[in-house]
C-alpha cells in the first residue's frame, strides 16, 4: 500500500506540473494575443481606414481582449458595484487606451520579458505589421505615471485597489514615425482551481483505492499471519498447537492445506520416534540392569568396579540421548517459576555433594518455564564448569527483557574457533572418551535444546580474566 501511495503521489505530482505548465502557456498566449489585437487595431486606424472602420476595428479588438482576459481570469468587464454595461475607469484604461510617446516609456533598469517580446514579434509579423523594436515588462499600476495620471483625473469609481495591481506594459516602436505605442494590461491572477481539483481528485482516489486495497490485502495477509503464528507455535510445541483452518484466497488455502498435511506427517514421525525411543530405552536398560546384577559374581574387585563403571556410563549416555530426543515432547506444561529460587536449588544440590559451587546474585525473576527441563540444563552447565574449571559461580540477572542464568568457571576456556562445535552432539573439549575427564558430549547440546524450547538461547564465551562463561537466556 505504501508503494502504491508513493506511485500515485508521483503520478499526480507530474500531472499537476504538466497542467500548471499548460495553464501558464495559455495565460502567456492570451496576454500576447490581447496586446497584439490592440496593436493590430491601432495599426488599422493609423493606416488610412475610414473612421467607422477604425472604430469597428477597435471594438472588435476590445471584445477579443475581453474574451482573452476573461478566459484566463483577468480583468472582468464589470467590477464590483458597477451596473451592467458600465466599465470603471481602470478597466477602460486597461482595455482601450494606447499611449504614444517619443521616448520609450520603459526604464533601462526594468526587467525585460523575452518570452513575451518574441511571441509578440511573431504575432505582429504574421499580421504584416513592421516594428523597429518591442519591449515588454512588469509593473505595479500605482508606479506607472500614465496610469496614475489617468486615474487621478477620474477618481470617481476608480476602485480602492487599482494602485496595487500588477500590469503588463508592452511598447512597440513605429518605423515610420519613430514613436512608441504602449499598451497596458492587468496580469490575471494565477488560477488555483486546477491544483485544488487535482488535490481533491487525489484524495478521492486515495480513499476509494485504499479502502478496496485494505480489504483485499487483509483477506490475503490475515491467513499468512495466522500461518506464521501457527508455524511458530508448532516449532516450540508440536504436540499442542491446534490445526489451522483453511481460509483466504485459493492460493492461501492451498498453502495452509499443504502445511497442515506436513504438520500431520511431522507429528506422526515424532510420535513414532517417541515410541521407538521408549522401546529402545526399555530393551537396553533391562539387559543392562541384568548385567549389573551378574557382575556382582565377579571375584576380582577391580574388574567388577570397571564393569560397573562401564555399565553406568552406558546407562547415563542412554539417558542423555533419550532426554535430548524428548525435549519439547514431555515434561508437563509450563508454569511461573522464580528463576532465582531455581538457581539456588541447583547450587544447593552441588553444595550438598561437596562441590565448589557458589551463587553470587539471585534476584527474584519470574518466567513461564518447564522447571524440570530448566533444572536439567542448569545442572549440565554447572557440572561442566566444575569438571573443566574446578569451580562454578552462578549469577541470575535481567538483561534486555530476558532472564540470564550465568555460570562462570576458572578453567582454560574453549578456543574461539571451537565454541560453535561444542554445542553439537557428541563433541567434547578433549579427544578421549574417558568418563573421568568428561561425559558423552551431550550436556551442552541438551542445554541448548532446552533453551531453544523456551524461546531462548545458550551462549558460550571466554572471559577476559580467564575461564568460560555459559549463559542461558530465557525471555521473560
Amino acid at each position: 500500500m505504501l508503494v502504491l501511495a508513493v506511485g500515485l503521489l508521483v503520478a499526480q505530482t507530474i500531472s499537476a506540473v504538466l497542467l500548471y505548465r499548460a495553464s501558464e502557456q495559455r495565460r502567456d498566449a492570451a496576454l500576447v494575443n490581447a496586446i497584439g489585437f490592440r496593436f493590430i487595431a491601432e495599426d488599422a486606424r493609423l493606416n488610412g481606414l475610414d473612421p467607422r472602420a477604425g472604430r469597428s476595428a477597435e471594438r472588435r479588438a476590445e471584445r477579443r481582449i475581453a474574451r482573452e482576459m476573461d478566459a484566463i481570469g483577468g480583468m472582468p468587464l464589470r467590477e464590483g458595484g458597477s451596473p451592467p454595461g458600465s466599465r470603471p475607469p481602470f478597466a477602460r484604461l486597461m482595455r482601450a487606451n494606447i499611449q504614444r510617446s517619443a521616448q520609450i516609456p520603459i526604464g533601462a533598469n526594468e526587467p525585460r520579458l523575452a518570452r513575451f517580446e518574441n511571441a509578440l514579434v511573431d504575432l505582429l509579423t504574421q499580421e504584416g505589421i513592421a516594428t523597429d523594436g518591442i519591449v515588454v515588462t512588469h509593473r505595479i499600476a500605482g508606479d506607472d505615471p500614465f496610469v496614475r495620471t489617468f486615474m487621478e483625473q477620474r477618481r470617481r469609481g476608480a476602485g480602492a485597489n487599482w494602485s496595487r495591481r500588477r500590469i503588463l506594459v508592452a511598447s512597440v516602436e513605429q518605423p515610420e514615425t519613430g514613436q512608441w505605442l504602449t499598451v497596458r494590461l492587468p496580469e490575471p491572477r494565477r488560477q488555483i482551481e486546477a491544483p485544488l481539483v487535482i488535490a481533491f481528485q487525489t484524495l478521492v482516489i486515495f480513499i476509494v483505492l485504499f479502502a478496496l486495497l485494505y480489504f483485499v490485502l487483509r483477506r490475503i495477509t490475515r491467513p499468512l499471519a495466522q500461518l506464521t503464528e501457527r508455524m511458530t507455535g508448532f516449532s516450540g510445541q508440536p504436540d499442542s498447537a491446534p490445526i489451522l483452518a483453511e481460509s483466504g484466497p485459493a492460493d492461501a488455502r492451498k498453502l495452509i492445506a499443504a502445511h497442515n498435511a506436513m504438520e500431520s506427517r511431522i507429528a506422526a514421525l515424532l510420535d513414532e520416534k517417541d515410541v521407538m525411543l521408549g522401546a529402545i530405552g526399555h530393551d537396553l536398560k533391562t539387559p543392562l540392569a541384568a548385567l549389573r546384577v551378574r557382575i556382582e559374581s565377579v571375584p576380582d574387585d577391580t574388574q567388577r568396579e570397571r564393569m560397573a563403571a562401564s555399565i553406568e556410563d552406558i546407562t547415563q549416555t542412554l539417558d542423555d540421548i533419550l532426554s535430548l530426543a524428548r525435549v519439547g515432547r514431555s515434561g508437563g506444561a509450563r508454569e511461573a517459576i522464580d528463576l532465582g529460587a531455581l538457581a539456588n536449588g541447583v547450587v544447593e544440590e552441588f553444595e550438598d555433594l561437596g562441590e565448589p559451587v557458589t551463587i553470587l546474585h539471585s534476584p527474584r525473576l519470574v518466567a513461564s518455564v518447564q522447571e524440570t527441563w530448566l533444572k536439567r540444563a542448569m545442572r549440565n552447565l554447572v557440572s561442566n564448569a566444575v569438571r573443566y574449571g574446578g569451580s562454578a559461580q552462578v549469577t541470575v540477572a535481567q538483561i534486555d527483557g530476558a532472564a540470564v542464568l550465568r555460570v562462570d568457571d576458572n578453567g582454560p576456556g574453549i578456543p574461539e574457533d571451537r565454541i560453535a562445535d561444542m554445542l553439537e552432539p557428541f563433541t567434547r573439549g578433549e579427544a578421549s572418551r574417558n568418563r573421568a575427564t568428561g561425559g558423552a558430549g551431550l550436556g551442552l547440546t541438551l542445554a541448548r535444546a532446552i533453551a531453544e524450547q523456551h524461546g531462548g538461547t545458550l551462549v558460550l564465551e571466554n572471559r577476559s580474566e580467564g575461564g568460560l562463561r555459559s549463559e542461558l537466556r530465557i525471555p521473560l
